[in-house]
């Protein structure tokens, strides 16, 4: 079962600024010694709050389900608004599991003490910068920030190295982004670490000047570039593959610049998967946990949604994919990413959200 929430970003910057004190703490319960058969120590289905989109997860998610061996049931919302939902009800939450389309909003919750430890036997099957310090949440797949861009209005991207170019006056109007997106959430977040916070402002107001187009998602941001709307799309790579598979290269107009440098604009950021501290059905998420980092969850994550995987040995049999490990990209440690009601309160000061 799929229940969907919605809510207006001015309100997840306040609720996650209140609940920050009221989640402060975990639960003393043990954790569960091994990710075995869930449902012998389970009651009750297993409830996920996914800030991944449901076409893009569902799938998977439904799998889960028959590999897991018990009833699930998926919240789905903006990862940022989710964060800030568990936040709020603490450990009064229902959900078992928080599924985020990024590492920020993960980094939030295991800032306040919300997510459990997950078992050695599960993080030790992704590389350590694409998990948490402590163990507290752990990726399941990667992707890249972009430049997606019309090559009839600004070819000149294809030689772009740095967020910072996409702040010419030419531009005027013709950037299109995604405001209530989790993954632009995190490109800010990284720009406030890697220029602190009056330089992170300055380029905010410097592209808020440029009058951005705002869209709801990044399919309408890469649709827009596609179409001519827009000359230039802030997305993820996975969208313009997605596309491609679904459309034939040759009726795809827009095209993607990987920045390939040590640059905010060039994050490669995850998307990734915690156990609430708590949880009535523990034993059921770990291995929830577990099955997404099989061969058969990274491979479709590879092949059906574009990303990069995060277990060795998986790569795509479907997309024409530069190997993560050959990407350069933003430097700023994932562990970083997890003020994200500082990021959302910025977004709102600047008239970005």
């Amino acid at each position: 079962m799929s229940i969907r929430t919605t809510s207006r970003a001015a309100v997840v910057v306040l609720a996650l600024a209140a609940a920050g004190t009221l989640a402060a703490c975990g639960s003393d319960e043990p954790a569960a010694e091994t990710t075995g058969d869930a449902t012998t120590a389970d009651a009750g289905p297993l409830t996920i709050y996914s800030g991944r989109n449901e076409e893009l997860v569902g799938p998977i998610l439904d799998q889960l389900e028959a590999a897991v061996g018990t009833d699930v049931e998926v919240r789905y919302a903006g990862s940022s608004e989710l964060a800030a939902q568990l936040l709020e009800e603490g450990e009064g939450t229902d959900a078992d599991l928080f599924f985020s389309q990024d590492a920020g909003a993960l980094g939030a919750l295991a800032k306040a003490d919300r997510l459990a430890t997950l078992p050695d036997e599960v993080l030790n099957l992704v590389d350590p910068k694409y998990r948490d310090d402590d163990g507290r949440w752990v990726a399941t797949s990667a992707r890249a920030r972009v430049l997606a861009y019309d090559p009839a209005q600004a070819p000149e991207v294809e030689e772009f190295t740095g967020i910072d170019q996409i702040l010419d006056a030419k531009y005027q109007g013709k950037i299109a982004y995604a405001p209530t997106n989790a993954s632009f959430h995190a490109f800010v977040t990284a720009l406030r670490m890697d220029r602190g916070e009056d330089g992170a402002r300055q380029w905010l107001e410097d592209f808020a000047a440029l009058e951005p187009q705002a869209y709801d998602n990044n399919n309408a941001v890469l649709d827009a570039v596609d179409s001519g709307q827009a000359a230039i799309g802030l997305i993820n790579h996975y969208y313009w593959y997605e596309k491609v598979a679904e459309q034939g290269a040759d009726a795809v107009a827009a095209r993607i610049r990987f920045l390939d440098a040590d640059d905010p604009g060039a994050l490669i950021n995850v998307a990734g998967v915690g156990v609430l501290a708590g949880s009535d059905a523990e034993n059921a998420a770990f291995a929830a946990v577990e099955y997404l980092l099989s061969d058969e969850a990274q491979q479709y994550f590879a092949d059906t949604t574009a990303e990069y995987p995060v277990v060795e040995g998986i790569t795509t049999t479907e997309h024409d994919l530069t190997p993560l490990s050959e990407l350069s990209g933003s430097t700023v440690d994932l562990n970083d990413l997890d003020s994200l009601d500082q990021t959302l309160a910025l977004l709102d000061e600047v008239g970005l959200t």
